[in-house]
Order: C-alpha cells, then sequence, then structure tokens
C-alpha cells in the first residue's frame, strides 16, 4: 500500500501560530501511527536559535528584534537561523515506521528533496556538503536549504527552509546555522531570475512525493483555512 500524506499549505503565518499547528499534528501522529502530515508555510521575520549548546546575549538577541523581527527559542537540532517572506519552509510530521525508522535516513531524504527539485527544475547541480558534518543543500558553495528536525518516538517534527526569493540581508545578521565560512544564497539569485514561493510549492511536493515514495492528499483552501483559525487563530 502507498504511503499516503497529508498536505496543508498554510500560507504566510507567525512562527508561533504554526508552532501550534505543529503541535497538534504531533500530538495526533503520535496517537494514529498510519497519520502523516505536511505543513507549507511562510514566515513572518524570526530568527530561531535550536538546542545546541551556544550561549547568545540578551543584547544580540534585542538587536535581532530591533531589525523588525521576532526571536524564538526552539526545540529542533542546530543553531540560529532566519524565516522569512520569500523562504518556503517544510514541516513534515512523519512517522518514520511508516517510511525507515532512521532519523539519518529522514535528513538525507529532506536534503534530497531539495537536490532534486533544483536538478529536475533548473538542470542545477545541488549537493550536500556530509564531510564537514554540515547539514542542508549547497549550490556554488553557498547554502540554499537548511534543515533542523526534533522527533519523538520516530514522529518527525520542523523540518527544512528552502530560500526561493527571500532578501539575503537578514542573514547577514547572523552567522547561520553557526557556519561561518559559507555563505547564503537563494534560488532566485543563482538562477538570476525572479522564483517566488508560489512558483517552487509544486515543485517541491513534486520531489518530494519522488523521493519519499509516497501519495499527497492536498488539503482545499476552506479547510486549512478553517483549521488554522481553530488551532492558531
Amino acid at each position: 500500500m502507498s504511503k499516503l500524506v497529508r498536505v496543508l499549505n498554510v500560507g504566510r503565518l507567525e512562527y508561533d501560530k504554526c508552532l501550534k499547528i505543529q503541535q497538534h499534528f504531533l500530538a495526533q501522529n503520535l496517537s494514529q501511527p498510519d497519520s502523516n502530515t505536511l505543513i507549507l508555510v511562510e514566515h513572518e521575520p524570526v530568527y530561531t536559535i535550536g538546542l545546541r549548546k551556544q550561549a547568545y546575549p540578551d543584547e544580540y538577541l534585542e538587536k535581532l528584534k530591533s531589525l523588525g523581527a521576532q526571536v524564538k527559542k526552539t526545540d529542533r537540532g542546530g543553531l540560529i537561523t532566519f524565516h522569512g517572506p520569500g523562504q518556503l519552509v517544510a514541516y513534515p510530521l512523519l512517522n518514520l515506521k511508516n517510511f525507515k525508522p532512521s532519523l539519518r535516513w529522514y535528513v538525507s531524504r529532506l536534503e534530497e528533496t531539495v537536490i532534486d527539485l533544483c536538478q529536475v527544475n533548473f538542470d542545477l547541480k545541488a549537493y550536500r556538503m556530509c564531510s564537514t558534518g554540515y547539514t542542508g543543500v549547497w549550490c556554488n558553495d553557498a547554502k540554499i536549504a537548511a534543515i533542523g528536525i526534533y522527533a519523538k518516538r520516530l514522529v518527525t517534527y520542523h523540518g527544512l527552509s528552502l530560500n526561493c526569493d527571500v532578501d539575503l540581508k537578514w542573514f547577514s545578521n547572523i552567522v547561520p546555522c553557526g557556519i561561518s565560512d559559507k555563505s547564503v544564497s537563494s534560488l532566485s539569485k543563482i538562477m538570476n531570475k525572479n522564483l517566488g514561493i508560489k512558483q517552487i510549492e509544486p515543485m517541491l511536493l513534486n520531489s518530494f512525493s519522488r523521493v519519499f515514495d509516497c501519495d499527497l492528499e492536498i488539503e482545499n483552501e476552506e479547510q486549512v483555512q478553517n483549521l488554522v483559525n481553530k488551532l492558531a487563530g
């Protein structure tokens, strides 16, 4: 039987509101082992900080807030990164027992989803940097996709972000993911044309379906909006 993943595109949403939706489906998927969900979102400007041990002084965090972004501490892996307009964020809430019960495999499949998207749609060579210990996806020696995950009893939480036409100046205020010797880029910059989220979303879904070998069931906009209002309104 083919694996089925329910897709919810919640549009543009603040980080905390989307987190409530993630938490709802995390609890649901823990209690319903066959349930799998993929949330797509474009966040309002926010810097998020993962679980890895690194102190960020209060004055530094206040400076980030003064730029017009929220600052949120999270329970995902990794260090500080940015999410905001022009960046497509995908939060798969998958029971890996339905796929392969391995977090290493799961991270590699997230990376492969972006690599496949770049190859199939743009004939663009994107790649991992596994030998460095870095996660994510790179192109022309610059990072275009970041990954930060969490899992509870093999049900995944958090996910990946792909820079479409995001303003890259937001990243100049931090050391993204703690990587100081590499730059950050976007699909628009690399391809030298505007590639917005609406263009990239169906490409990401097609690649996700191929790489994870699953069928996607896309919820209609009215149902999604009702759910957002109920869970995060």
